[in-house]
């Protein structure tokens, strides 16, 4: 079954929202990715810390002239665990529709 691949710490919609941004991004900057996900800067860096400490993100810190800033960029585990986490997702989505697809309500047996 699929679900063993499901990757438990992105079943949240946020931490999957953020991994698939920084999927297609290289060390994103992090205003952008609050903005983009839709998040407080609070609430985005306490998912930011849980994929960091998974090894999903890495995040870095700095300065543009005298402001400072952090940029997040997407991890190899990071990228596997998404990778596989769609592919579960995708096959438990087209196990069902096939299981759909093949069901015979009773009332039309005969």
């Amino acid at each position: 079954m699929a679900a063993t691949s499901i990757a438990p710490l992105l079943v949240d919609p946020t931490r999957l929202s953020i991994l698939s941004l920084l999927s297609t991004a290289r060390w994103a900057e992090f205003t952008f990715v609050r903005d983009t996900v839709g998040l407080s800067d609070s609430a985005l860096s306490k998912q930011v810390g849980k994929l960091s400490d998974h090894g999903y993100v890495e995040v870095r810190r700095g300065y543009v002239g005298k402001r400072g800033r952090t940029w997040i960029n997407l991890a190899p585990a990071g990228r596997g665990a998404l990778e596989s986490h769609i592919s579960a997702l995708q096959e438990i989505i087209g196990q069902a529709r096939a299981t759909g697809e093949a069901y015979v309500p009773p009332s039309a047996r005969t």
